[in-house]
């Protein structure tokens, strides 16, 4: 494993987009789903990651049911211009529906969500948008179209999709350029390299991966015995009692690789993944999740990190090994 520091390194945002840097910031946690928030430590994070280089901010209007978005606002106001704020649409989910998991795609839908984004982040214009889920019931042409639409009216910068197949890919972007596209990729988690991956370098579309450390499992730190009561990965299958023991050996043998290298899990985890998106000649955007500095540090230090081929080939037939399905 080499490694050096310098600047973080950038790379456009889609085909013509703004230079981001190449690690984002997942905000998701700091409002919901793992547990309890030290909020003062959270926002240390925020402009922590700023100094650090990081410019891609990712949340989702149903995270917190609003309350993640409102929660970025100050910070993303005050340095509104060095921020790139990425936000979804999709779910219905809401401070008075909390248990409605259901997806909308419409276009009356995504403007009354967009408008609401808006508000809460208290921003004229969303830079990056994504469909948070599609709609089956809504041609992918109609809901692109009243997005191309608020980039029209400079509502939005830029469109994104998440967890689309390569074919929904390339639908989306004969009615707009598609700038990005988020979906799980990690050592745990690589059914994107097959056809979706390929149709991003054909089409110029920056991948942004999400739980790119198996949402905290591939740090070695987080498993299912250890969760509380309030965190959502309880109900995931991958921590599940039957899949847990099995996925933890898998991340031993991670672990120990990477004490080798002196580094750490997450890191080695990380930079696999920058190595692997090189191999297939994607820009890569990955986008852990944290609430602290000291977590944000060591993740950052793996953008300046490459694995060894010997590494990579080690870390190679891992995902096929992994029990669990992906959520």
């Amino acid at each position: 494993m080499t490694g050096h520091s310098s600047p973080m390194p950038r790379v456009p945002l889609g085909s013509d987009g703004p230079l981001i840097g190449v690690q984002g910031l997942g905000c998701m946690g700091m409002s919901e789903f793992y547990g309890e928030t030290d909020e003062v430590e959270a926002r240390a994070t925020l402009e922590r990651a700023l100094e650090r280089g990081v410019t891609l901010f990712d949340t989702a209007d149903m995270y917190g049911m609003g309350a993640n978005e409102a929660f970025l606002a100050p910070f993303v106001r005050a340095h509104r211009d060095r921020v790139v704020i990425a936000t979804k649409f999709g779910y219905a989910r809401s401070a008075e529906r909390p248990d409605d998991w259901s997806v909308d795609n419409r276009p009356a839908f995504i403007r009354g969500s967009l408008e609401r984004s808006l508000k809460r982040l208290g921003v004229d214009t969303i830079d990056l948008y994504y469909v948070h889920r599609r709609d089956p019931g809504v041609p992918l042409e109609d809901s692109v179209g009243a997005m191309a639409r608020l980039v029209e009216e400079g509502k939005v910068r830029s469109l994104g999709l998440c967890a689309v197949s390569a074919d929904e890919l390339r639908t989306a972007h004969a009615v707009h350029p598609i700038a990005a596209l988020q979906s799980e990729w990690s050592i745990f988690t690589r059914d994107i390299e097959r056809d979706v991956v390929p149709a991003a370098v054909e089409l110029g579309v920056t991948v942004v991966p999400y739980a790119p450390l198996g949402r905290g499992m591939l740090t070695g730190r987080s498993f299912g015995a250890a969760l509380g009561a309030d965190d959502a990965r309880q109900n995931f299958p991958r921590f599940s009692a039957e899949n847990r023991d099995a996925n933890a050996r898998l991340v031993e043998r991670i672990a120990s690789l990477a004490g080798g290298m002196s580094v750490t899990p997450a890191q080695l985890a990380l930079a696999w993944l920058y190595a692997r998106a090189a191999d297939m000649g994607v820009a890569c955007v990955p986008i852990p999740g944290t609430r602290r500095r000291e977590r944000l540090e060591e993740n950052l230090a793996a953008a300046a990190l490459r694995p060894g081929e010997d590494a990579m080939q080690a870390l190679d037939p891992v995902a096929a090994a992994v029990r669990g399905v992906a959520v």
